[in-house]
């Protein structure tokens, strides 16, 4: 029984490790990268037909989510549903933040990631290089193909359906996914239940 039982969690760590610290290894030997990722940052853009539009940025540290360096944002400078715009300006407040080492943004991220493909990354792009940040690691994720496109790269990065870097990434990018629509949808419930209360006669 203990041997059973040592096995099990030796499995158990195992499983661990590969879909963290192992997966960001794998991570950073495909995207050819010279320093470690510790803390990533992925970003979300939600909104239905241009309307209240957020974002949403999700930290993984350690190849795990670290959901107290969460952070959500409304949209303040684009009108309609201009994801790239959107993407330019989140990317843009939150890093001029971190330059200014304003609290709860002073921990910045070993590697970007954006949901989208390669106008999502030039969007991206642009915000870091108006800031001197052209050299932080930034990388986009298609949803269709989950293809990895990189800057400087005109060919996508393809992993292995299977490997637990691509797991990984999906991971972030699903979880920026549900935190952007989560907050989206609990402004628009906000708005229809102060609307009915404007018309309650007093």
């Amino acid at each position: 029984n203990a041997k059973e039982t040592l096995t099990r969690r030796l499995l158990r760590l195992k499983r661990e490790y590969d879909s963290t610290e192992g997966a960001l290894a794998e991570l950073k030997e495909a995207l050819g990268m010279q320093s470690d990722i510790d803390r990533m940052e992925c970003y979300d853009i939600s909104n239905i037909q241009g309307a209240d539009s957020v974002a949403s940025m999700v930290v993984f540290t350690g190849g795990k989510p670290d959901k107290k360096e969460y952070r959500r944002f409304k949209i303040k400078t684009v009108e309609g549903a201009d994801d790239f715009a959107s993407m330019n300006e989140v990317l843009t407040r939150r890093l001029k933040r971190g330059v200014q080492r304003s609290e709860g943004f002073e921990n910045m991220p070993s590697l970007i990631v954006v949901d989208g493909g390669k106008g999502q990354l030039r969007s991206a792009y642009d915000a870091l290089a108006s800031l001197g940040l052209e050299d932080m690691p930034l990388i986009s994720l298609a949803k269709r193909e989950e293809e990895v496109f990189v800057v400087g790269k005109s060919d996508p990065v393809i992993l292995d359906k299977d490997s637990n870097a691509l797991k990984l990434l999906t991971r972030i990018r699903d979880e920026a996914h549900r935190f952007a629509i989560t907050y989206h949808r609990g402004l628009r419930l906000k708005k229809v239940e102060d609307s009915v209360l404007l018309k309650i006669p007093f």
